[in-house]
């Protein structure tokens, strides 16, 4: 009879500690239920067929896998352009800094150029007002 209770309560001991795991199991938060991901009307237009046929609707586990691997392809994809976009934004500065720095050089030969021609006209009106009519 003791053997046997003490039988109960280790099955006891068990069930209890058993339901505990499977309650913190049900309250693991998994980082992928903190990702964003397209609603699923959006993930059926965008996502290619394979990811969403009928048959995976009805797998929500599958369902999710495909929706999470959507999601990474397309953040790749997204990334992808935004480095090809900084490298095309990175090459207009430069450019847009060269075509600055040749503006600075017109502009300062343009000045000297002024000067000089001022200079020169006032010593041909100098020399005009100098020579007797």
């Amino acid at each position: 009879m003791d053997h046997t209770h003490l039988g109960l309560q280790n099955l006891l001991y068990e069930k209890r500690h058993l339901e505990r795991e499977i309650e913190k199991c049900r309250q693991f938060g998994s980082t992928y239920q903190d990702i964003p991901l397209h609603v699923l009307d959006e993930f059926f237009e965008l996502a290619p067929e394979e990811l969403r046929s009928d048959e995976l609707r009805e797998n929500e586990h599958q369902l999710m896998l495909n929706r999470l691997s959507f999601e990474l392809a397309e953040r790749q994809r997204l990334d992808a352009k935004r480095k090809e976009l900084t490298q095309k934004k990175e090459e207009l500065v430069k450019q847009s800094k060269a075509k600055a720095a040749t503006m600075d050089n017109v502009k300062t030969q343009i000045d000297v150029l002024m000067k000089t021609a001022s200079d020169v006209q006032k010593k041909v009106d100098d020399m005009v007002q100098t020579i007797p009519v």
